[in-house]
């Protein structure tokens, strides 16, 4: 056998010396980005932010989910609100304690921004701004929990409205409780959660009815701060409105169905379950989606499961009474309404992730802009151009329906 010529031997050795220093480089790299600050994208409204957290327990209801019989739901809830300066200002980390655990776990992690470099623009406990703040609950999409929504929540907070964000126990990877953290249960996030047809249809419609009750629940509960506390006299809990994304999306739907106060419903790219898919909605309802999503009723399917949403969602928007809005905003995808589109991610984890090609900054920036502009209106009769024409100053909005 002939032996290679030593100078072929010499070029592998070579290139394989400059392989093995552009990945140490590119580990180098990923592992000071892995701390670097990261400040998410600040709150654009006239108010500064501030948040609180509470646990509340349902004593009316047991808990399907829970893995113990008998067991009341409990929920961790995030409060954001209009705030002014004052007192110990002191910033509200993104995910405080066991909330931290919400970081993907290493080796993974370490391709992702650590969350105590996240720098957010609330205020923990900061005193409450003059007047009175319609409520708005934001649920997430399955798996997540509520701070991964910062930045939606405080730029509605910034522009005068009570959020409550509510983490939904045994469906979120990750909740805490008493300071202890809690995972999922198969009951609350099941393998499989896309049919809307046979027993996974009925299983979607159940939890869609719990994530709602949910969502009535806190509602009650935010009012009832309004007679007591450091936010008494500041909630108008005579509007209410319900926001979420993904499986979030379809119980905010739900919740704004069953509840007569409901002043409007924002579903963020979520498939839609339970009777409101096949009632419709009363109150005013706007659908976000990613490029070419069919959740919003138009879009070019490119399979059954999009063939499958494109007739839930265009059977709820002819079902609905209310108005209906419909946009979609190109280069983003599923995971793009969530606060993953403003963390550093590096090149392989980030392909791997529901992320489009848009900056996710701008991509948070604009589900900003068209949440608030509908909130403004259908629950401060404030008229916005958007709704009222579709025209956006963001070219990568695109209508996919607007009320008649």
């Amino acid at each position: 056998m002939t032996k290679p010529r030593r100078p072929v031997v010499r070029r592998l050795g070579i290139v394989a010396i400059v392989m093995a220093l552009i990945v140490a480089g590119y580990v180098s790299y990923v592992a000071v980005r892995h701390v670097r600050p990261v400040a998410l994208p600040v709150a654009s409204g006239p108010y500064l932010v501030g948040r609180s957290r509470v646990e509340w327990t349902d004593p009316a209801r047991v808990d399907p989910l829970a893995p113990v019989a008998g067991t009341p739901r409990r929920l961790a809830v995030w409060l954001w609100y209009p705030a002014v300066a004052g007192g110990d200002m002191r910033p509200a980390p993104y995910a405080p304690g066991p909330w931290a655990r919400l970081h993907l776990a290493a080796p993974v992690g370490w391709a992702e921004s650590d969350f105590t470099a996240i720098r957010n623009g609330a205020y923990e406990d900061a005193p409450v701004a003059p007047g009175r703040f319609p409520i708005v609950v934001l649920e997430p999409g399955m798996g997540f929990s509520a701070p991964q929504y910062s930045v939606l929540a405080e730029s509605l907070a910034g522009h005068g409205f009570m959020v409550a964000a509510v983490t939904p126990t045994y469906s979120a990877n990750l909740t805490v409780l008493g300071g202890r953290i809690v995972g999922a249960e198969k009951a609350g996030n099941p393998p499989e959660l896309g049919s809307h047809s046979g027993e996974l249809g009925a299983q979607a419609d159940r939890l869609v009815g719990i994530w709602a009750a949910d969502a009535h629940f806190v509602a009650a509960e935010v009012a009832a701060l309004d007679r007591g506390g450091a936010l008494a006299g500041h909630i108008d809990a005579t509007r209410v409105a319900y926001i979420g994304h993904s499986f979030g999306g379809a119980a905010a739907l739900e919740a704004c169905r069953s509840d007569p106060a409901c002043a409007g419903a924002v579903d963020m790219d979520g498939t839609q379950f339970g009777p409101v898919a096949r009632k419709g909605l009363r109150p005013p309802t706007l659908v976000l989606g990613h490029e070419n999503s069919c959740v919003t009723g138009g879009c070019a399917p490119s399979g059954r499961d999009d063939r499958d949403d494109l007739a839930v969602a265009q059977s709820l928007i002819a079902a609905s009474s209310g108005p209906v809005w419909a946009f979609t905003v190109d280069g983003t995808a599923h995971f793009d309404f969530t606060d993953y589109a403003a963390y550093y991610l590096a090149t392989p984890l980030r392909r791997f992730l529901a992320l489009g090609s848009l900056d996710g900054r701008r991509a948070l920036t604009i589900t900003s802009f068209l949440v608030t502009a509908f909130l403004d209106q259908a629950m401060l009769g404030r008229r916005s151009v958007v709704l009222d024409t579709g025209g956006s100053p963001y070219p990568e909005v695109r209508v996919r329906h607007l009320p008649r």
